[in-house]
């Protein structure tokens, strides 16, 4: 059996002399890496690593071929020096990979790093206290003022939850529906700007868990560690400027547009919302005290 020298150099002379195609020429050369990793300068390698590595590198070996020049160094050495070079790039973007990876299956967590907090209005009284405040001073109905909370808090409220409370407000759901699309048309080019700002948090929170991992890799006594350190800080400050940002943007629609989806007008919307606010805190207060 030829060893890596002879065969290789051997190959390559039979391609030039046309005694064998292209594709049988880099056939071979695959063959003989696939079946003799001991006489490569990857023996080290486990043998997994080394299946990986010959399938990514054989996508790269009719470019190494057409790159070679006989300028002094035989064709086994070239295609020796090749393998040594090609694994390190190799081993690197497989451990790039690793780590982007590794960032997104450890972000389980992502709402801490990413997202504001959502107002949650959890109560064991909750449906009675939507039922008080309906009800004004005078004992009289007046569902336009959740109504008006309902519009101006649009930005939380999904249909299913629009379908389940429309009939309690005694509007009908399909109506509450057209209400928030059409404040939702109203509001997009504002909602869009939170949607792009909330996706370039997204990137930056898992930047910043790349870096981490990145350094965790690292000796804490080079130069690339410090490097990559100041880097991750960076990173992290970017991330909370980008948080504090998205989060003092405001999501809720204007009484003023809230008025023109009712079809009433900003004063009237004002005014439900305040007594809705100060009777709100009056019935808070008051559990508070039992």
């Amino acid at each position: 059996m030829f060893n890596m020298q002879k065969l290789l150099n051997k190959l390559y002379s039979d391609f030039l002399s046309g005694e064998i195609s292209r594709s049988d020429f880099e056939g071979s050369i695959y063959h003989f890496l696939f079946y003799n990793q001991d006489k490569t300068c990857l023996s080290h390698w486990e043998s997994d690593e080394y299946e990986d590595y010959l399938s990514w590198f054989y996508l790269n070996l009719r470019k190494a071929i057409d790159s070679y020049r006989d300028v002094g160094s035989s064709f086994d050495a070239f295609m020796a020096k090749f393998i040594l070079i090609s694994s390190k790039e190799y081993r690197i973007r497989t451990k790039s990979k690793e780590i982007t990876e590794y960032s997104t299956w450890s972000a389980q967590v992502p709402d801490m790093y990413v997202s504001e907090d959502t107002p949650v209005y959890i109560h064991k009284d909750l449906e009675n206290r939507i039922s008080s405040l309906i009800v004004d001073k005078k004992g009289r109905k007046n569902t336009r003022r959740i109504l008006a909370l309902i519009i101006k808090c649009y930005y939380y409220v999904s249909d299913d939850f629009a379908e389940k409370i429309a009939p309690r407000i005694g509007i009908k759901a399909k109506d509450l529906l057209e209400m928030l699309k059409k404040i939702r048309a109203l509001r997009q080019k504002k909602d869009d700007k939170i949607y792009f700002m909330k996706e370039c948090i997204y990137s930056q929170f898992f930047r910043c868990l790349a870096y981490e991992k990145k350094l965790s890799l690292m000796f804490e006594d080079v130069t690339a560690y410090k490097k990559q350190e100041r880097k991750l800080d960076k990173a992290r400050e970017r991330l909370q400027r980008m948080r504090k940002r998205v989060t003092s943007i405001r999501k809720d629609a204007t009484n003023n547009q809230v008025a023109v989806i009712i079809g009433t007008s900003k004063g009237t919307v004002d005014a439900s919302l305040h007594r809705l606010k100060l009777q709100w805190n009056k019935m808070a207060k008051k559990a508070g005290l039992n």
